[in-house]
């Protein structure tokens, strides 16, 4: 049965023994270690995206962050994808688009418009909402460093890693939005010690 032309793929079977020995296929097919250094930035994406999907199946999420966040995980398979097909081969496919992160700069104004000036660091906590999202932008940043880290050794797009960087800013600011309208933890520097007294 062969795949209709809107099926991005399909998976009949999910075990092939394929990567017993260590080795799996990019995205053109081509056979490498799992060592290699794509292999752990796509891997590293993939964590990002079930994060986020624990962020979307929290009862107290904030409605308005839950289509920004279900776009951003359909965006995320993008960026696996891209990193899956080495660059300037005959198989070339899906990019990360300018377009994908003049989208996310779109959010990052329009969430931070609506919050309060930072006078301190905060820290990651406040409602469950903002702690996991704090998670997800710390995996974010991995993320973004282990595909700059490819990118040292191997060509890659180089649209992915500025992705990375502008979604694990979106993360920041979209965790204080969860908190908006509660206390948000900020950093007191001394003040866990100063608190504590002798």
């Amino acid at each position: 049965m062969t795949r209709k032309r809107d099926e991005p793929v399909r998976l009949t079977k999910i075990y092939t023994r394929g990567g017993d020995r260590g080795e799996t296929s990019l995205g053109d097919g081509s056979r490498v270690s799992k060592l290699d250094p794509r292999i752990a930035a796509y891997g590293v994406v993939d964590e990002l995206n079930s994060q986020l999907g624990v962020v979307l199946a929290l009862a107290d999420l904030p409605g308005e962050l839950r289509e920004p966040l279900e776009r951003i995980q359909n965006d995320l398979f993008d960026v696996g994808a891209d990193l899956s097909v080495p660059v300037g081969g005959e198989h070339e496919r899906l990019r990360v688009s300018q377009q994908q992160i003049d989208g996310l700069e779109r959010l990052c104004d329009r969430f931070n418009e609506a919050l309060p000036e930072l006078k301190s660091f905060v820290l990651p906590g406040g409602s469950e909402a903002a702690a996991r999202l704090h998670v997800a932008r710390t995996v974010c940043r991995r993320a973004e460093l282990l595909a700059l880290a490819t990118a040292a050794e191997i060509e890659i797009d180089p649209l992915v890693p500025v992705y990375l960087n502008r979604l694990s800013d979106l993360l920041f600011i979209l965790a204080r939005s969860a908190n908006a309208g509660g206390e948000e933890p900020l950093w007191r520097p001394g003040g866990a010690s100063a608190s504590s007294g002798p």
